[in-house]
């Protein structure tokens, strides 16, 4: 399988994470998008939205993070990642809408403005990310993990940018439940870092 990828990219990161922390091989192909690969006729024949990541696996082309997750979980013969039973699959989810949404709006748009220099409201993502971070915070303070007791890819999908609030300007220190699931992550066998996140 290919991973159509950019380093500093948090939705790439979320794929290379699940993959090292599943042993899933990848091979990884970089994607340039200062010099704007991703706007090629050939990029732009496997994501129209010409953005990473893109999955390829023989026939089958994915272009979103959280459909690459669950792609990939879902053919590992151990299922806890993604398990089968529609209940658990729901809750998994809706902590997915949460990363496709909230997180992106918030901590990762912030991110975008400061590291990046994207011209977006910085009040707006502030104030998304105020409400997020208490959310997510007091979910963590009774579970360890964000869906059914356990790592899953909902785990995978937040992390990134909730580990990398940092280069947003985004200070979680205080949220002590959050930044204790994040420890228990890079606490996983087989975590792999980031550009902004450490071991």
């Amino acid at each position: 399988m290919k991973l159509y990828n950019l380093e500093l990219s948090g939705n790439c990161y979320k794929v290379r994470l699940l993959a090292a922390l599943a042993r899933i091989h990848l091979e990884h192909v970089p994607v340039d998008l200062a010099a704007d690969e991703q706007r090629t006729p050939e990029f732009t024949a496997l994501n129209p939205f010409q953005e990473v990541p893109v999955l390829i696996d023989g026939e089958i082309v994915l272009r979103d993070s959280q459909a690459i997750l669950v792609y990939l979980a879902g053919q590992l013969a151990d299922r806890t990642w993604w398990p089968q039973e529609p209940a658990a699959q729901a809750e998994i989810v809706q902590w997915l809408s949460i990363a496709a949404n909230e997180v992106r709006d918030g901590p990762n748009t912030a991110r975008l403005i400061r590291k990046f220099g994207y011209d977006r409201s910085m009040e707006s993502a502030r104030l998304v990310t105020q409400r997020l971070l208490l959310l997510l915070d007091q979910h963590l303070s009774v579970h360890n993990w964000f869906a059914l007791n356990r790592p899953t890819i909902a785990d995978c999908a937040l992390f990134p940018y909730l580990a990398l609030a940092h280069e947003g300007g985004i200070d979680i220190t205080p949220f002590s439940a959050l930044t204790r699931w994040i420890d228990r992550v890079r606490a996983l066998p087989g975590f792999v870092p980031m550009p902004g996140i450490d071991r």
